[in-house]
């Protein structure tokens, strides 16, 4: 069915300022009426939202699906699946596929799975560049006449900037947002984790932060020059926000995403797997009942976990702190998860060998809700604004929003829920996540798309 009466809910709806509790009803995949006591056709499935959060559908404008060419580690149907036990009703996948996203028939491809197997909606970026190798520009246009909502090389950064600028003009031109993994290959050389105090007690090269930095800086003197939105991924290094947070005063067309893993983990973590750790060596919190404590130790056997290994890498207690205060303050408008599936046989090698990636669409609501609204950094409402309208902005998307004739993309979810994440729950294809065995506070009950609900806590199934 996509004809759907939610009853009781406290609705949020952040693109209307509506905070209140009411009914939706939802006529033939359309929001037709929101308010109290509202009645419904005989045959409309009634669902008691009750007790729980009723938002437009999250949105997570940054997951890698894997197809086409690399389906051992995630497809459309199992990513999707992923996707809709999170919350999640729309997602926007990566070009850096095999071969990549950079030209108008792989554009259509992925449409044409998502509509056979996705059980979400699924939006396509295009490459920046012929097979992301930073040498030559893709057909811009024609990936925007294919349907593209962004263009990025993202997995990898465009070095020449005479290059990244042109591509800035272009997608002015074609109205489409630039997405631009910040890594100055220079600066960063082979580094695999933070260059800081762990990285040298563990005998790990390092990955400095100045290497997301340069590229930042260069990011916002080109959105400057050419009038682009240039929107940087997944944040992890202070002096990023700070870069951002002022040339946002000053009316830049810059933007950031942060994910889950870069504000609640540090790079401590790769030390032991149980503990958040300072720069110093210290213990500073401990990740299952979230109380500060403060002890002289070090851990005897560090974990060398290569499941803490991403790109860019766990930063700072200082660096975490900053993505914190950027998400609160609003320099940081858009949260996602950078969902990064790898096979088992791939992580279960050297930390130095393991490929950069986790999985994050099943935990990203409850690791954004206890790190950010549950410790009173940020309300309710602006958490889901950074999972709805926000992004659905930046992309020019008609979604993230509640109001009366939109889609009928919905979440209900009960920021309260306790629940532990097991590795057998999760409907990824790969289990490349750190947070197994976790305590979560906050989980999605249902998700609906078009009307239709597509996964809910209830069945626990995934309808096709």
């Amino acid at each position: 069915m996509n004809s759907l009466l939610l009853t009781g809910g406290r609705v949020i709806d952040p693109a209307n300022n509506f905070d209140s509790i009411a009914d939706v009803l939802i006529l033939d995949g359309k929001i037709s009426a929101i308010g109290k006591n509202l009645s419904a056709p005989h045959d409309v499935e009634i669902f008691d939202a009750t007790g729980r959060i009723v938002s437009p559908g999250l949105i997570d404008l940054h997951v890698h699906f894997r197809e086409p060419g690399q389906t051992a580690k995630e497809n459309i149907a199992t990513g999707t699946a992923a996707a809709a036990r999170g919350g999640f009703t729309s997602v926007v996948c990566m070009p850096n596929t095999s071969p990549a996203i950079d030209n108008a028939g792989t554009v259509a491809l992925i449409h044409e799975r998502a509509r056979e197997q996705g059980v979400v909606n699924v939006f396509v970026t295009g490459a920046i560049t012929k097979n992301i190798a930073g040498e030559e520009l893709a057909p811009i246009g024609g990936l925007k006449k294919a349907g593209v909502v962004a263009i990025t090389d993202d997995g990898h950064c465009i070095q020449n900037n005479e290059l990244m600028r042109r591509a800035c003009e272009y997608a002015k031109m074609f109205d489409l947002p630039v997405f631009d993994h910040c890594q100055d290959y220079s600066l960063v050389t082979d580094g695999v984790m933070h260059e800081g105090y762990w990285s040298t007690a563990l005998g790990l090269r390092g990955w400095p932060a100045a290497g997301e930095e340069m590229i930042v800086a260069r990011n916002i003197l080109l959105a400057e020059l050419t009038g682009a939105k240039i929107h940087c991924q997944h944040l992890s290094a202070a002096r990023s926000v700070e870069l951002i947070r002022e040339a946002k005063k000053r009316g830049v067309p810059i933007s950031g995403e942060a994910c889950p893993h870069h504000f609640t983990l540090t790079d401590a973590a790769i030390a032991g797997s149980e503990k958040f750790w300072a720069d110093d060596g210290k213990e500073i919190l401990s990740t299952q009942n979230s109380k500060f404590k403060i002890q002289n130790s070090v851990p005897e056997w560090p974990s060398y976990d290569t499941n803490f290994k991403m790109n860019p890498p766990l930063r700072s207690a200082k660096d975490r702190e900053a993505i914190l205060e950027g998400l609160a303050d609003g320099t940081i408008e858009i949260l996602c998860s950078d969902h990064a599936p790898h096979c088992d046989y791939e992580k279960e090698v050297e930390f130095d060998y393991a490929p950069f990636g986790i999985t994050g669409l099943e935990t990203e609501l409850a690791l954004s809700l206890m790190q950010l609204v549950h410790t009173k950094r940020i309300s309710l409402a602006d958490l889901i604004a950074k999972f709805t309208v926000n992004p659905a902005r930046l992309l020019n998307l008609a979604k993230g929003t509640l109001a009366v004739g939109a889609d009928a993309d919905v979440t209900v979810f009960d920021p309260n829920a306790e629940w532990v994440f097991n590795r057998e729950d999760s409907a990824s294809k790969s289990k490349n996540n750190p947070f197994f065995g976790w305590k979560l506070k906050g989980k999605a009950a249902a998700t609906i798309v078009a009307g239709k609900i597509v996964w809910s806590e209830q069945n626990e199934l995934v309808a096709v």
